[in-house]
């Protein structure tokens, strides 16, 4: 099949400014983005970045301080700070491969965890804005050996399928928990064993990988393509996400992949579910990420009637700001401001994405290192971009 793509603000209470001592730039040996004002990194692609006004090199020498007691407490990875369209802080802290001191660097990949889900999400609402699936038919429609009725692939993008997850009950029917499988067998396994499900499809949420790779599974059958080749043909290449990629176990890892850690810095092995796509399994930068970002707001991919569609709040059964649409949190304030956001964690890594729509700012961590201050960094970030107190995002994957 061959397909042609068409040619939040956060209510923070302003309290006082973060005052961060230090206004020296973070000395990193392991890697360390150029200054802003090299005239090799002003460009970079359709990258642009702010021009360094006094506010701006202010901002970076706090930005610098906050991340050098970061790196103290253990932070291995990427940042990147972007504001209507223009990246205002980018750097590069620790390796990508600790054990050949190769430094982390601006085409550095890092898994992606569960932020995939984002594109995953895109991906079927782009099939869905062409007519070529519906969301609200059942997942049988697609996956004929499919064993549940009732379940939507809405249901899936929502989390609200009551589905098991897989990564919990596929080793009780396959004992061998090392070797990478694929979607397909995720599902042949499901028909087989029929795992029981959990609550009564599209009565509450529950977030579950199972839905994620089932849809990864029903892009597959409706474009004719697997999933990495439909990602980098309908997404990833347009956008010119040059070092953004689905992982393929039995195609290896490219060289500038980073390796996944344990906090004390032994390299996580591939397990069963590293062949498993939807879920999780791309690779990216921030560079690239940023790339995905922006086109978010230029309907690069999406209409804004998918936009809008995919951030709506599908689950109100517990009280508060959290909540979740198709593929995306978010936190929805009762001003009607929302954050657009994901988070993701997987072997050693740590990553978030957060869109502040209102603002037009966005907030990129990759992390490949385990660290779960990493969710901590958002709130504080933005504290520092803006000015504010900074109150907590969310540290849900």
């Amino acid at each position: 099949m061959t397909m042609k793509l068409k040619p939040t603000y956060l209510s923070l209470v302003c309290v006082c400014l973060l005052v961060i001592a230090c206004h020296s730039p973070v000395q990193n040996a392991s890697a360390r983005t150029p200054g802003f004002d090299d005239p090799k990194r002003i460009a970079s692609g359709t990258l642009i970045y702010d021009t360094l006004s006094e506010a701006s090199r202010d901002i970076i020498a706090r930005l610098d301080a906050y991340y050098k007691g970061q790196i103290r407490a253990g932070f291995n990875g990427a940042v990147l700070v972007g504001v209507k369209g223009k990246i205002v802080y980018e750097r590069y802290y620790g390796y990508s491969d600790k054990r050949k001191k190769i430094p982390l660097a601006f085409n550095s990949s890092s898994q992606l965890a569960s932020v995939s889900k984002t594109f995953t999400s895109a991906a079927i609402l782009y099939l869905y804005e062409h007519k070529l699936l519906n969301i609200d038919y059942p997942v049988q429609h697609y996956i004929k050996e499919f064993p549940y009725k009732g379940i939507s692939l809405r249901m899936l993008l929502n989390h609200r399928s009551g589905l098991p997850d897989y990564t919990k009950w596929v080793p009780v029917y396959n004992k061998d928990t090392r070797t990478p499988i694929s979607n397909e067998e995720v599902v042949r396994l499901m028909a087989k064993h029929k795992p029981r499900i959990e609550f009564r499809p599209n009565t509450r949420f529950k977030y579950c990988n199972t839905n994620f790779a089932l849809l990864s599974r029903i892009i597959e059958l409706v474009s004719g393509m697997s999933y990495a080749d439909f990602m980098q043909q309908q997404i990833f290449a347009p956008l010119g996400m040059t070092n953004t990629f689905v992982y393929e176990p039995e195609k290896g890892m490219p060289g500038n992949a980073t390796v996944s850690y344990k906090f004390n810095w032994v390299k996580e092995p591939d397990m069963f579910a590293d062949g498993v796509t939807g879920d999780k399994g791309i690779y990216s930068t921030v560079q690239d990420m940023f790339r995905w970002d922006q086109s978010l707001y230029n309907n690069s991919i999406l209409s804004n009637e998918m936009k809008e569609l995919s951030y709506g709040p599908c689950s109100f059964e517990k009280p508060g700001i959290k909540n979740y649409g198709l593929g995306w949190r978010m936190l929805c304030y009762p001003n009607g401001n929302k954050v657009i956001y994901h988070n993701g964690w997987w072997h050693g890594n740590n990553t978030s994405f957060y869109r502040l729509i209102k603002d037009n700012m966005t907030i990129i961590i990759l992390g490949n290192r385990f660290n779960k201050n990493i969710y901590r960094q958002a709130p504080v970030i933005y504290g520092i971009v803006k000015g504010v107190a900074a109150n907590g995002f969310d540290d849900e994957e």
